[in-house]
C-alpha cells in the first residue's frame, strides 16, 4: 500500500509544518475504486507515461508486518512517498500496459492484484507529478492554465498566508563538526545524568511549590512577557538543534533550518525530511523525539538551577526557561492531533506513516457506512479493533482541530484592525473548517443514488424533525447571577461611641421591641448639668418678682432658661438614640455573641441585623442583549448555590439602563463570584462592572428559611422564540456590534 509523505512533514520537521495546507493523500487505492469498478477502463491496455528519470528509489526496510517497503524520493519537491511490495513490482514492470503488469505479477509472484489497483497506482503517480507529462497530462495542464490562473494565484496567496517557510541557514557542515567534536552528548551517561538532575529539580520544586507558583504569577508583567518570549526563542532553538544533531549523527542530511510562519505566527523548523531514507523506524523515532527530549532536559536543568540559585537575574532567567520549556513540551509539542513532534513520535512508535490521513480515510468511510448505508470498501484492510482505534483517533483529531482553528480565527480577528480581521477570520474558517466539510458533503451528494431507501427515509424524517424543532417557538430562559436577600433588612450600629448596657438575644422580635440599650456618661452628665442650671434659673425668676430691677433682668434670665431647656432636650434625645428599638417585626440576629454588657462599641461596629422574613427579593444581572425578551411579572426560578431545589418567584422590575456598579460584592470575581469588576477610581469603595449588564429585581412567592442571604443563578422565563429566531437575533446583534469600524 503506497502512501505519500511530504518531506516537511517528516520526523524532525517539528511544529513548523504542522498546519501545512498541502497534505498528500495517505492511501490512493480507494479514491477511484468506484470509477474503475463501474466498467472496463479504457486505459487497461494502454501503457502509462514513463517515470521521471530524476526519481530515486530508496530501500526503507520492512514494515511492522515484516513486508518490504521502499521510498520514492522526488528531488524537485523534496517529498518522499512510501510504497509496498505490490507497488514495487508494478514499478519494476513499468512500461507495459496495466493489464499486462497485473498478469505478470500474478504469474511471477504470490500476489494476485486487481486491475483497479494498478490503475490507481497510475493515478497516484500522475497526481503527484511523478510521471513524464504525456498527451493527456499536457492537455489537462493546458486546460488548468487556461481556466484556473486566477484561482491558482488566489490559492498561492492563501497558502502563503496560512503557511510558508523561510530558510535561513544550511547547517550541515556545522552540525557535522559538532557531532564529531562532542560525541559524549549522545552517550547513555549524558542522558542518564540529565534525567536524574531533572528529576531532582522537580522533587525540590515540589517542596517549594507555593514559592514557585508565586514567582510565576509575579512574572506576568510587561518585562516578564518579554523575558518569556526570549526564553521561548532559546528553548525552541535548542529544540530544533536537538532534531538536527541527532539526524546528523544518524547520517541524515539536514537541508536547511529556518522560520516557518503558520497564520503569520513564526516558528523555528528543521528540515529532516530525508529521515525517510532510514530503514529502521527506531532511528526515525530518535530524530522525531530528539527535540522534545532536549527541551524536557533543558526544562529539568533550568528547574534545578532555579531551586539552587538566589533571587536575581539568573534565577529569573532560569524560571522563564523552565516554565516555557515545560509548557511547550508537554502541552503543545506532545500533542498527536497536529503535526507536531508528538504526532511523528506516535507514527514512528507504531511504524504507521501518514496516521492522520489514513485514520481520516477510515473515519470517513465509517461515517458513510453508518450514516448513509453506503457499501464502500475500506481504504485499507485492518483488524476490527485497529480500525475502531483509528476511527476514534480521527474523531478526536477533528474535534481538537475544530477548537484550535476556531481559536486561531478569533485570535487573528482580534489581532488585526477590524476590516482585515474579518477577512482573515473568514479565510481561516473557510479553509480549515468549511472546505473539508464541504468536500465530504459533496461526496455524499454524488453518491446519493446509492443510499438505501431506509436511510433516505430516516434522514428525511430526521431533517423534518430538526426543521420542526428549529422553527417551533419554544419557551426560552435568560439566566444571570444574583443574590437572594430579605426585602426589609436593617443593620444596627451605635450612633456614637457608647457603652453596651443590654442586647437582645437572637430570635423573633416584635415591632418596637428594645434590641440594644447603650449608655454614654458624658451625655448623662450634660443632662444633669442642664437640669441643675434650669433649677437655678427658675429660682432666680421667682426672686425677680420682688426686686426693683426684676423686670429688666427677667428677659435675660428667660433667654438663658430657654437655652438650658434646649440643651436638656438635646441630651435627652441623644439618650433616647442609645435605646434602639425594632422598627418592624422580624428575626433579630446578633453579629458578635461575645459582646457583653459593660463593653464599649464603636460607630462602625455592627451590633446585629434585623430581617423581615416575610418577603424575599433577588437582585440579579443579565446580559444587555437579552433583556429585550424579558417583561415584568415573568416567572423566575432561583437556584441557590449548594441547593438542588429551585425557588419560584416573579420579576418585579427591570433596569432601564446598563448597571454601572455592583450592589452586592458577593458576586464579584475578587470575592469568588462570577462577575468581573474593578474599583471605581472616582467613587472609592465601589465596584464597577466590566460587562454590559442590566439589573433585574425579582420577588419570591413564598418565604425562604435558608439564612440571611445567598448567591445563586436566576433563570427567567423569556418570550417564546424558535431556534432560528434566536440564531437570527444573535447574528444580527453580532453584525450590529461589529459593524462599527
Amino acid at each position: 500500500m503506497a502512501s505519500a509523505t511530504p518531506a516537511s512533514h517528516g520526523p524532525g520537521a517539528s511544529h513548523s509544518a504542522a498546519a501545512s495546507p498541502t497534505e498528500a493523500n495517505a492511501s490512493p487505492f480507494t479514491a477511484t475504486m468506484a470509477h474503475h469498478t463501474a466498467g472496463v477502463d479504457e486505459r487497461s491496455d494502454r501503457s502509462p507515461p514513463p517515470l521521471r528519470e530524476d526519481l530515486v528509489l530508496v530501500d526503507a526496510g520492512r514494515d511492522r508486518h515484516g513486508e518490504p517497503q521502499w521510498s520514492i524520493q522526488d528531488p524537485v519537491t523534496n517529498r518522499f512517498y512510501r510504497i509496498g511490495w505490490l507497488e514495487f513490482e508494478c514499478l519494476a514492470r513499468w512500461g507495459a500496459s496495466p493489464a499486462r503488469i497485473r498478469d505478470e505479477i500474478a504469474a511471477q509472484t504470490p500476489m494476485q492484484p486487481s486491475l483497479e489497483q494498478v490503475l490507481e497506482l497510475v493515478d497516484f503517480l500522475e497526481h503527484h507529478r511523478l510521471l513524464r507529462a504525456g498527451p493527456d497530462a499536457t492537455d489537462r495542464m493546458a486546460r488548468e492554465a487556461a481556466t484556473g490562473a486566477a484561482w491558482r494565484k488566489l490559492s498561492w496567496w492563501l497558502h502563503h498566508y496560512l503557511f510558508f517557510r523561510l530558510p535561513l541557514v544550511r547547517p550541515q557542515r556545522f552540525l557535522g563538526a559538532v557531532v564529531r567534536a562532542l560525541p559524549w552528548l549522545f552517550s547513555r551517561g549524558m542522558v542518564t545524568a540529565v534525567l536524574l538532575l531533572g528529576l531532582l529539580g522537580l522533587v525540590l520544586v515540589v517542596r517549594r511549590w507555593d514559592h514557585f507558583t508565586h514567582a510565576v504569577m509575579d512574572a506576568f508583567s510587561l518585562s516578564g512577557i518579554l523575558s518569556f518570549a526570549c526564553a521561548l526563542v532559546v528553548a525552541k532553538a535548542c529544540h530544533e538543534l536537538g532534531h538536527a544533531l541527532v539526524a546528523t549523527r544518524l547520517g541524515v542530511k539536514v537541508a536547511h533550518m529556518g522560520v516557518a510562519f503558520i497564520v503569520l505566527w513564526p516558528m523555528l523548523y528543521t528540515d529532516t525530511g530525508e529521515s525517510w531514507k532510514l530503514r529502521r523506524s527506531r532511528s526515525r523515532l530518535a530524530i522525531s523525539s530528539a527535540g522534545m527530549l532536549v527541551e524536557l532536559g533543558l526544562a529539568g536543568l533550568a528547574t534545578l538551577g532555579w531551586v539552587l540559585t538566589e533571587p536575581g537575574a539568573v534565577n529569573s532567567a532560569l524560571l522563564y526557561l523552565a516554565t516555557t520549556s515545560w509548557v511547550l513540551s508537554l502541552a503543545i509539542n506532545a500533542s498527536p492531533f497536529m503535526r507536531f513532534d508528538g504526532y511523528f513520535v506516535l507514527t514512528d512508535l507504531l511504524d504507521f506513516p501518514n496516521l492522520h490521513e489514513r485514520a481520516g480515510a477510515q473515519a470517513r468511510v465509517w461515517l458513510r457506512r453508518r450514516l448513509l448505508g453506503l457499501d464502500e470498501a475500506w481504504p485499507e484492510p485492518f483488524p476490527r479493533h485497529q480500525r475502531r482505534s483509528l476511527v476514534l483517533f480521527a474523531f478526536a483529531t477533528w474535534l481538537y482541530r475544530l477548537v484550535l482553528f476556531l481559536g486561531i480565527a478569533l485570535a487573528v480577528y482580534h489581532l488585526f484592525f477590524k476590516a482585515l480581521g474579518i477577512v482573515l477570520f473568514a479565510v481561516e474558517i473557510a479553509w480549515f473548517i468549511l472546505m473539508p466539510v464541504t468536500r465530504e458533503l459533496q461526496h455524499w451528494w454524488s453518491h446519493r443514488r446509492a443510499v438505501p431507501r431506509r436511510f433516505r427515509l430516516a434522514w428525511l424524517l430526521a431533517l423534518g424533525l430538526l426543521l420542526l424543532l428549529a422553527c417551533l417557538p419554544l419557551q426560552t430562559r435568560v439566566s444571570g447571577p444574583g443574590v437572594l436577600h430579605a426585602e426589609r433588612e436593617l443593620t444596627l450600629y451605635s450612633p456614637f461611641p457608647a457603652r453596651l448596657e443590654t442586647i437582645a438575644a437572637s430570635g423573633r422580635v416584635e415591632r418596637e421591641a428594645a434590641l440594644v440599650r447603650l449608655s454614654e456618661p458624658d451625655i448623662r452628665r450634660r443632662e444633669l448639668a442642664q437640669e441643675s442650671e434650669l433649677d437655678l434659673l427658675e429660682a432666680e425668676l421667682a426672686g425677680l418678682l420682688d426686686a426693683d430691677d426684676g423686670r429688666n433682668r427677667d428677659s435675660a434670665t428667660l433667654a438663658l432658661h430657654r437655652v438650658s431647656e434646649s440643651g436638656r432636650q438635646a441630651a435627652r434625645r441623644e439618650q433616647q438614640r442609645l435605646v434602639i428599638n425594632a422598627p418592624f417585626a422580624g428575626e433579630w440576629q446578633r453579629f458578635d455573641r461575645q459582646q457583653t454588657p459593660g463593653q464599649w462599641v464603636a460607630t462602625r461596629e455592627p451590633l446585629g441585623v434585623l430581617v423581615d422574613p416575610s418577603t424575599w427579593v433577588i437582585d440579579a444581572y443579565v446580559p444587555q442583549d437579552e433583556v429585550h425578551r424579558l417583561s415584568p411579572g415573568a416567572r423566575v426560578r432561583f437556584l441557590v448555590e449548594g441547593h438542588t431545589r429551585p425557588l419560584a418567584g416573579h420579576v418585579t422590575s427591570i433596569g432601564a439602563t446598563r448597571a454601572e456598579h455592583l450592589s452586592h460584592p458577593l458576586l464579584a470575581a475578587r470575592h469568588g463570584g462570577p462577575l468581573s469588576t474593578y474599583e471605581d477610581p472616582e467613587e472609592r469603595g465601589k465596584l464597577r462592572l466590566e460587562r454590559a449588564l442590566i439589573a433585574i429585581e425579582a420577588r419570591l412567592d413564598s418565604p425562604w428559611t435558608g439564612g440571611r442571604q445567598a448567591a445563586g443563578q436566576l433563570h427567567i422565563d423569556a418570550e417564546r422564540q424558535s431556534l432560528v429566531g434566536q440564531f437570527t437575533t444573535w447574528l444580527a446583534s453580532v453584525v450590529i456590534r461589529e459593524s462599527g469600524f
